[in-house]
């Protein structure tokens, strides 16, 4: 049985994740691929020794050594960051070894450089964990939606901000409580930048545009906002609107542009998205064929993700074996077909919103905010209000008809100016159920 033989690079949670896998499926695979995939060597400065399950597998601090090895034939890489991640898939690369990576940041800021050059050395690049942790939503995209045109993409990629959201619902917890118990648990990282301002998830919305559109695209082509302006008010008020707030990734394509934008989202309670709770993730494509597909699992995880890399593997073994290397192009498009696609500006996009403007209890403040809005032709569907604590402000929510989001910030900086707005009004997009899944 022909043997195959992997480095890693990285034995943290992900990289001991797939270690793990390929030992302990280590017969079923075999008994679905005819290959022996063999974890041969290790290579990690910040381990002494590993696990005694792996004793025969070799660890080195030296990554380039591993990488040169001619017995080693797949370079996995589990650290993340760009540097040095980047210089060693590109070294693995020039070495004329098959590459695997989990790393979103890396491939959706340096994937450029990176699949060009595996293309010129004929290598293929495996990254089904970069998005969605243990969900085949990357293979799902580029070979089970092969025969679509990609009308829409959207979903929840980042179980950290979907769990801290979840928590806020559920239990009326305030958002920096939440946080504090996520990183104790290990669902946040000690510095939750990344997951809760929105990056993460852009990260991954830059992977699945490139692959959907065949449209090149970087993290500053698409509008980010993160979570944590979101109050248990705004959780309570957006109950009371029949909807759940969720952190989205959405694109939707206009043919010659493309939305591209990730934040906080009113979600209609009756939308499939709304029920995706906790550290799960869920990401749905509308294609001109198939219509609706939604891909729902584990978004993160050592096994779950492990297992996510184990598959990249074992496509890289079966091509390796079947000399049919570059069979399935990585990005989907054909290198010579992926090009540039315009963004659709956010200021032409329209939707119905949530403002929570918090003011002073006097007289003429409704009057006031009503007669900016019209102004702006912004038509107000239904206002809230409640009544202040101890002398504070009033928080008046008000939830629009649909709207242009550069009248809305017009409108809203306006309101914020006004001497009676003691805070900056809380502005959230609410998601049109007539044009999406439900």
């Amino acid at each position: 049985m022909k043997v195959i033989n992997v480095g890693l690079i990285g034995f943290g949670t992900v990289g001991s994740g797939l270690a793990e896998v390929l030992l302990s499926q280590k017969e079923r695979m075999e008994k679905r691929s005819g290959l022996t995939i063999r974890l041969a060597k290790v290579a990690d400065i910040a381990i002494a020794e590993l696990p005694p399950q792996f004793s025969d597998v070799e660890l080195t601090r030296d990554a380039a050594g591993m990488i040169n090895d001619p017995e080693i034939d797949i370079i996995v890489e589990l650290i993340g960051g760009i540097e040095p991640a980047k210089t060693f898939v590109m070294q693995a690369i020039e070495a004329g070894k098959h590459v695997v990576s989990a790393n979103k940041a890396l491939l959706s800021q340096e994937g450029k450089d990176i699949f060009a050059a595996a293309a010129a050395k004929g290598v293929e690049v495996g990254f089904e964990a970069s998005v969605g942790g243990g969900i085949p939503v990357i293979k799902g995209l580029r070979e089970g939606l092969v025969a679509n045109k990609i009308l829409s993409i959207m979903g929840i990629m980042n179980g950290t901000a979907n769990y801290i959201l979840t928590r806020m619902t559920d239990e009326g917890i305030a958002f920096d409580e939440v946080l504090k118990d996520a990183q104790e648990k290990g669902y946040a990282e000690a510095d939750p930048t990344y997951d809760i301002e929105g990056i993460d998830t852009a990260h991954k919305l830059v992977i699945l545009m490139t692959m959907a559109y065949g449209m090149n695209i970087s993290l500053d082509d698409i509008t980010i906002e993160g979570i944590t302006s979101i109050e248990p008010v705004d959780i309570e008020f957006a109950r009371e609107f029949g909807c759940r707030i969720k952190l989205l990734a959405i694109s939707r394509n206009h043919e010659e542009h493309v939305e591209a934008r990730v934040h906080p989202t009113m979600v209609p309670e009756n939308h499939l998205l709304a029920s995706i709770n906790g550290a799960y993730n869920a990401i749905h494509f509308t294609g001109d064929t198939v219509g609706n597909v939604l891909f729902y699992g584990q978004g993160a995880g050592k096994m779950p993700t492990g297992s996510a890399v184990a598959a990249d593997v074992m496509d890289i073994a079966r091509d390796i074996q079947a000399g049919s290397v570059g069979r399935v192009p990585s990005l989907s498009y054909l290198p010579e077909h992926i090009g540039p696609l315009g963004i659709t500006p956010i200021e032409e996009l329209s939707c119905p919103f949530y403002f929570r403007i918090s003011a002073k209890d006097v007289s003429g403040v409704l009057a006031e905010i009503s007669g900016i809005l019209a102004e702006h032709d912004i038509s107000i569907e239904s206002v809230l209000q409640k009544g202040r604590e101890e002398q504070g402000p009033v928080s008046i929510v008000m939830r629009t008809h649909t709207a242009p989001e550069a009248a809305v910030s017009e409108a809203i900086a306006k309101i914020d100016a006004l001497d009676v707005v003691e805070a900056p009004t809380v502005t959230i997009r609410i998601l049109e159920e007539e044009n999406d899944l439900e």
